[in-house]
């Protein structure tokens, strides 16, 4: 199977300690490896380098290559302009191309989350690859069986259980519902019937590229033109030229809703998956008691609860008094102080820091 892993984004949610020049997934947030480095720690062993791709802004290659060294070359694929994950994936997809066979599975990850049953997720990714080369799925999505009922990610209704691989439950696909109201998680977390959405998907080259070709027949054109070039000397010409001019479409908007909902099908399981996209929730990612405090560095708190310090000045004493749910952030060059219910204005924030006296700072 072959794995490609996204990690393009720029996180600005979590600034300071995600910027422009070297966003989230490239930063050590939590332990002292970064989350795409972490990324390809969970499937190194499985799978073989060979075998891994990583999706990023051209921007970001060098910054690739050095934290993963015995990834070839040429399995880090750089975007020219970001045009959003449908042009990203299928720019994956033609490059897979190159040395993959139609029915070869492929599953499709995140570099910016957080995982601490690594062995479950292996297993699921085993089950999915089972799935398909026995033809009882064209795409498979991956679930985790929710802790809580969050409502700051995307649900996946089940359908009804369809049978096991591996001794793990499969099930057709239902619903997809994004980020619903506190009252609807909590009344989905009662019902069981539904999961935490991670976004990772398993599937086929051979059935993705005909989703493309059969939904999106100008952005596949587009592509090939694009695949055809790789390996030749006016590849990164035809990529500049090409790239930008393709639509902007997330993937599921574009692919995933055209799947039929008998070729869909849903695993999940208790892989302690979390996508901390905003500083708070990198806090409750950490430690979901909403008494307790995380911090990083030399932090010193008093009286302080449900709050993130990170410090990471040396020689510079961090003191938090009295907090309650306050986000505070000392980087080098930045401190950030944010009440956790006012986090969305981070991003708002940075946005408004382009094209100003201040920009070097996002």
């Amino acid at each position: 199977m072959k794995i490609v892993i996204f990690a393009g984004g720029t996180g600005r949610r979590l600034w300071p300690l995600s910027r422009k020049k070297s966003p989230k997934q490239f930063e050590p947030i939590i332990g002292e490896r970064s989350t795409v480095q972490l990324a390809v720690d969970r499937v190194r062993d499985q799978y073989g380098p060979e075998n891994i791709y990583i999706s990023t802004n051209q921007s970001y290659q060098e910054i690739i290559r050095r934290q993963l060294p015995d990834l070839p070359p040429q399995n880090v694929i750089g975007e020219s302009t970001r045009r959003d994950l449908a042009a990203a994936v299928g720019l994956a997809m033609v490059h897979l191309q190159q040395d993959s066979q139609p029915d070869e599975p492929v599953a499709i990850l995140w570099g910016d989350n957080y995982m601490t049953e690594v062995a479950t997720f292996q297993a699921v990714l085993q089950a999915a690859e089972k799935l398909l080369t026995e033809d009882k799925a064209g795409i498979i999505f991956v679930g985790e069986t929710p802790r809580f009922a969050n409502e700051n990610l995307g649900w996946i209704g089940l359908g009804e259980a369809l049978g096991s691989v591996n001794g793990r439950d499969y099930f057709a696909f239902d619903s997809w519902v994004y980020r619903p109201p506190l009252a609807e998680c909590e009344r989905m977390f009662k019902a069981g019937s539904y999961v935490w959405n991670t976004g990772y998907f398993v599937t086929t080259l051979g059935y993705v590229s005909q989703l493309y070709a059969d939904h999106q027949p100008d952005m596949w054109a587009g592509l090939q033109q694009i695949g055809a070039t790789i390996g030749q000397p006016d590849y990164e010409s035809v990529l500049h030229e090409i790239y930008p001019q393709l639509e902007s479409l997330h993937f599921d908007d574009a692919i995933a809703q055209h799947v039929p909902r008998a070729k869909a099908r849903v695993l999940h399981g208790k892989m302690g998956w979390s996508d901390p996209g905003t500083l708070y929730a990198l806090k409750e990612a950490i430690n979901p008691d909403p008494a307790a405090n995380v911090s990083k560095g030399l932090v010193l708190d008093h009286g302080t609860e449900d709050s993130l310090l990170y410090n990471y000045e040396e020689g510079k004493l961090l003191a938090a008094v009295g907090l309650q749910g306050l986000v505070v952030v000392n980087t080098e060059d930045a401190i950030l102080v944010v009440h956790k219910d006012q986090i969305p204005l981070v991003k708002e924030l940075v946005d408004g820091l382009e094209g100003t006296d201040l920009e070097e700072y996002s």
